[in-house]
């Protein structure tokens, strides 16, 4: 597989009054003390691996195994990726990603905690983090039932 890096268009970032409401939103979700599940992005390419150390690689692959053995859900992606829009009911594929990054998609999780500190102590031993990548964290809304 060969790692081609893609030009940084920048952050969406939500307008002030969005981002205070879902921050006091979150807080009041985690203040009753439940669950909530986290997408987690993860960013990084193969040369970063490439850098670490065997011992490194061996620890933070043991960080990966310990989110899945909490039974939270992580994979890997592939490369290949579809866009869909549908404006104006005019559908339309494209084979090139939607947002792009200084570093590739590499996979996901979606891991269940009580707050974000939680699952950042879950993740920043993990491949992405350690690698010279990046791991974005996403509180979920609401999901569907398992």
């Amino acid at each position: 597989m060969e790692w081609r890096p893609t030009a940084y268009r920048g952050n969406h970032r939500p307008t002030a009054g969005l981002q205070s409401f879902r921050t006091r939103q979150l807080a009041n979700d985690t203040a009753l003390g439940s669950e909530m599940k986290f997408l987690c992005l993860a960013y990084g390419d193969e040369a970063g691996w490439n850098r670490l150390s065997a011992s490194d690689k061996d620890e933070v692959l043991a960080a990966d195994a310990a989110i899945r053995a909490r039974g939270d859900f992580m994979s890997a992606v592939r490369a290949e990726v579809r866009t869909v829009t549908n404006w104006d009911r005019s559908p339309r594929l494209s084979d090139a990603p939607y947002a792009t990054h200084t570093l590739p998609l590499a996979g996901f999780s979606v891991i269940e905690a009580e707050t974000f500190e939680e699952v950042h102590r879950l993740v920043e031993g993990t491949p992405c983090a350690r690698a010279g990548g990046y791991i974005e964290i996403r509180a979920l809304w609401e999901t569907s039932p398992s």
